[in-house]
């Protein structure tokens, strides 16, 4: 399989998730990095990957597609400089952070330009497992989810993946709460200093125009805690499908509740690595979304880019990434009043 050679848009947390996935599949992917500062290209060539300073210099790499790994802030802008130079872009997530973004990267993919979004949650095996029940009708028709798993333009992606609610418009209504929570975990290590941080937990009401229902509720800090689980419930007319656990109706009238183990198609089993191996033998109740899963799911992505830029279909749909985004803004803009979701340039016509 010829390798995708890519370049990686700035040099933090998220662009090491692209160089390890580069070093831990070398006959997949390349990469060189651009960076803001001599300083910052040096520790990525110490990572064993090649780094640049200069656009000039990262064009003179020839790249395949460049991958926008900045603030989300400057996402947009960033994304549609490259676009504009003729390089097929992936961004991080969000694709943006404004209307006016989410619409000049729209009008840009609409031009001609090959512009998606690296979403990659619904990506997960384990996710990739229940949805697969749900589609193969284990649970019959999808009615309501609860989702306290992953944040905002995430969260946007699972529940239009679990309830298959596509371009439905939707109601919104809620609120945050911000209280102290014990630090345990962190990016950089376990923390046993008692100490506490505010967290703002985010509680949603989403009603579709098909009936459907979803509740989301999510604190940052359930991303990195030894004391908060993640989880999420979808209900159906024929069952459940509550984290790792499947209760559905048999076929001659008998109950069964099934474990749902992790999924890695055929397609993507070139990814597959002894500590993934390790990790699938780990035995737990939870649905666990290991770092080493978010890696996985990032390189399928990869893999299926590669296809999109032989002629093959976009690995993630542009218009979903910019409905996640859009249904972020609006939840951070909630009060005493229900959200409306409203006609948008990327919907159907």
């Amino acid at each position: 399989m010829p390798r995708l050679s890519f370049l990686i848009v700035g040099s933090g947390y998220r662009a090491e998730y692209f160089v390890r996935i580069v070093l831990t599949h070398p006959d997949l992917f390349a990469c060189t990095v651009l960076c803001r500062s001599e300083g910052k290209a040096a520790h990525m060539r110490s990572l064993g990957v090649p780094a640049v300073t200069s656009e000039a210099e990262a064009l003179e790499t020839h790249p395949e597609a460049a991958v926008i790994a900045v603030d989300r802030d400057h996402m947009a802008s960033v994304a549609l400089h490259w676009a504009a130079l003729g390089i097929p872009v992936i961004t991080e997530t969000p694709a943006c952070a404004s209307m006016d973004e989410l619409c000049a990267l729209w009008e840009m993919h609409q031009s001609g330009a090959r512009i998606v979004c690296c979403e990659q949650y619904i990506r997960h095996p384990l996710l990739i497992a229940g949805m697969q029940a749900v589609e193969e009708g284990c649970i019959g028709e999808t009615q309501s989810a609860y989702l306290s798993l992953v944040h905002d333009y995430h969260a946007a992606s699972v529940l239009r993946h679990m309830l298959k609610t596509g371009h439905e418009h939707y109601v919104m209504q809620g609120f945050s709460v911000t209280s102290p929570v014990l630090e345990s975990d962190s990016r950089y290590g376990a923390v046993y200093d008692g100490s506490e941080k505010d967290q703002s937990r985010k509680t949603l009401l989403v009603r579709y125009a098909s009936g459907k229902t979803a509740i989301y509720d999510f604190a940052p800090v359930q991303y990195r805690t030894f004391l908060y689980s993640r989880h999420l419930t979808l209900r159906g007319s024929r069952g459940e499908w509550t984290d790792r656990m499947l209760l559905q109706a048999g076929p001659g009238g008998d109950f069964r509740k099934t474990l749902l183990m992790p999924a890695l198609p055929e397609k993507y089993r070139c990814l597959d690595t002894q500590s993934l191996r390790e990790l699938r033998k780990t035995w737990t109740p939870e649905l666990f979304l290991d770092t080493l899963w978010d890696e996985y799911a990032i390189a399928t992505f990869l893999l299926d880019m590669k296809d999109y830029l032989e002629g093959g279909q976009e690995p993630y749909p542009l218009w979903e990434a910019l409905d996640d985004a859009y249904f972020w803004l609006l939840s951070e803009n909630l009060g005493d009043t229900p959200v409306s979701s409203g006609p948008v340039p990327w919907g159907p016509d």
